[in-house]
C-alpha cells in the first residue's frame, strides 16, 4: 500500500536524496502511522474493556504513545523541510533528529507508566477473561505491526532516516509485545492461569528496551557521531584515484541532518608539483565530491617532499617507529630542518580516543626512541585526535 501511494503521491520517487522527497516519504509514513496507531489503540481498548487484562490495555496505551511518536515524527520531517536561513544557514536538517529524540523519550516515559501499572496489578490481581474476539483482534494487530515495521524499515533504509527506522524498530518491538500478550490470553483460556500481569510487566519492558535504543540512535546524531565507514572509503576513493594526491588526513564530516553534511580535508600533494596545477587538480576533486555526494567540501592541500632522498627514508623510519609502539598510531605532514647543530623532525601524530598512554608520555617515548637513531634528531610532535 505504501508503495502505490508513493508513485501516486511522490513525483520523481526514485530520487532518495532529494530533500524534498525525504519530507514526502517522512509526511506519508507519518501520516499512514497516526491513523493505524489509533485504529489499534480503539481495537486494543476494546479487547481490554472486555478480558479486563491490564496487558492488552497497557499495549493499547503503547499505541497510542506509537500514534503520538507518528505524528512528532510527521512535525520533525516538516521543520526539517525548512530551507536554510540568515539564522539557520545549515539548514533545520537536524530537526529530524530532534523528533526522534522526543519519540524515544515518549516511549520511555509510557513503558515506566506500565511497568508501574503492572506491578500494582502483579499485588492485587483481578479476573481475566479471553473471548476470541480478543484473540481476533490481538492476532490482527500482530499483522498489522509487523507491516509497520516493513515499510519504516524499508524506507527508512532507503532515505537513510535515523527517525524512521527508530520507528520500525519501536513497530518490530511492539509486535513482540503483542504476541507476549496473546500468548497471556491464550494460556488463560487454555488453562485457566492468570498471568496478565506477569505479561503486563514484561511488555513493559520491552517498551523501555525499545525506548533506549531509539534514544541512543537519535543521540549520536545530535552530539556529532563519526562519519561511516563505507562513506569514508568511498570518499577517500574518489579523492586519492588521481595520481598526484599521495594521501588525505584531518577529515572532518560535519553532520547538520540526512543529507546535509560539510566535508573538509588535508590532500598530500608533491611539494615540487606546480601549484597552479596542483590548485586546479584539488578544485576539481572538490567539484566531483559535491555532485556524488551532495554536500560543500574544502579540501585544504599538503605539500610533501617526495623528490628527497633522506627525507623519504627518515620519514619511512619514523612511521615505523611510531606503528611499533601502537599500529593505531599514524603521522603525516613530516618536515626535516635541518640546523648548525641538529635536525628538527616535525610531525602531527594521530592518536585514537582514549589512548592508553597521555599526549606527553607519547611524545617522550618517541623522543626517546628517535634519538637512538640518531641523537642529532629532535622531535616537534603535534598530537591530535581521528575525526573519522
Amino acid at each position: 500500500m505504501v508503495t502505490l501511494l508513493a508513485k501516486w503521491l511522490i513525483k520523481q520517487s526514485e530520487c532518495a536524496n532529494d530533500n524534498r522527497v525525504r519530507k514526502a516519504y517522512g509526511f506519508l509514513c507519518g501520516i499512514l502511522g497516526v491513523i493505524l496507531n489509533l485504529l489499534l489503540f480503539a481495537a486494543k481498548m476494546i479487547a481490554g474493556s472486555i478480558s479486563s487484562s491490564i496487558s492488552i490495555t497497557a499495549d493499547a496505551f503503547n499505541n497510542l504513545s506509537d500514534a503520538g511518536s507518528s505524528a512528532i515524527t510527521l512535525f520533525g520531517f516538516a521543520l526539517a523541510g525548512q530551507k536554510p536561513d540568515s539564522d539557520h544557514p545549515f539548514g533545520h536538517g537536524r530537526f529530524e533528529y530532534i523528533s526522534g529524540l522526543i519519540v524515544s523519550l515518549l516511549i520511555l516515559l509510557m513503558g515506566f507508566e506500565l511497568f508501574q501499572s503492572s506491578v500494582e496489578r502483579l499485588f492485587a490481581p483481578e479476573q481475566v477473561s479471553s473471548e476470541p474476539l480478543v484473540l481476533i483482534i490481538l492476532a490482527a494487530s500482530v499483522l498489522v505491526k509487523l507491516y509497520m515495521w516493513f515499510y519504516n524499515y524499508r524506507i527508512g533504509k532507503r532515505i537513510d532516516s535515523a527517525s524512521m527506522r527508530a520507528t520500525a524498530v519501536d513497530s518490530l518491538s511492539d509486535m513482540v509485545s503483542t504476541l507476549v500478550v496473546l500468548a497471556s490470553s491464550i494460556v488463560n483460556m487454555a488453562f485457566q492461569l492468570n498471568i496478565d500481569a506477569y505479561c503486563g510487566i514484561l511488555v513493559s519492558l520491552f517498551i523501555l528496551f525499545s525506548g533506549f535504543r531509539s534514544a541512543k540512535e537519535t543521540i549520536s546524531p545530535l552530539l556529532g557521531q563519526p562519519p561511516k565507514k563505507d562513506f569514508v572509503e568511498q570518499l577517500t576513493k574518489l579523492v586519492t584515484e588521481h595520481e598526484q594526491v599521495l594521501g588525505i588526513h584531518d577529515l572532518i564530516v560535519h553532520d547538520y541532518g540526512p543529507n546535509r553534511l560539510m566535508i573538509s580535508l588535508h590532500a598530500e600533494v608533491p611539494a615540487h608539483g606546480d601549484i597552479l596545477e596542483m590548485h586546479d587538480l584539488i578544485d576539481n576533486i572538490e567539484r566531483d565530491i559535491k555532485e556524488r555526494f551532495n554536500c560543500p567540501v574544502t579540501i585544504h592541500m599538503d605539500p610533501i617532499v617526495t623528490d628527497d632522498g633522506e627525507t623519504n627514508r627518515v620519514r619511512s623510519r619514523i612511521d615505523a617507529l611510531v606503528r611499533d609502539i601502537d599500529p593505531a598510531l599514524s603521522i603525516h605532514d613530516f618536515r626535516m630542518v635541518t640546523g648548525p647543530s641538529h635536525t628538527n623532525l616535525i610531525f602531527d601524530l594521530v592518536t585514537p580516543h582514549k589512548f592508553r598512554l597521555s599526549d606527553k608520555e607519547l611524545k617522550d617515548k618517541i623522543a626517546t626512541a628517535v634519538a637512538l637513531l640518531d641523537s642529532n634528531y629532535y622531535t616537534v610532535i603535534e598530537v591530535e585526535r581521528a575525526y573519522a
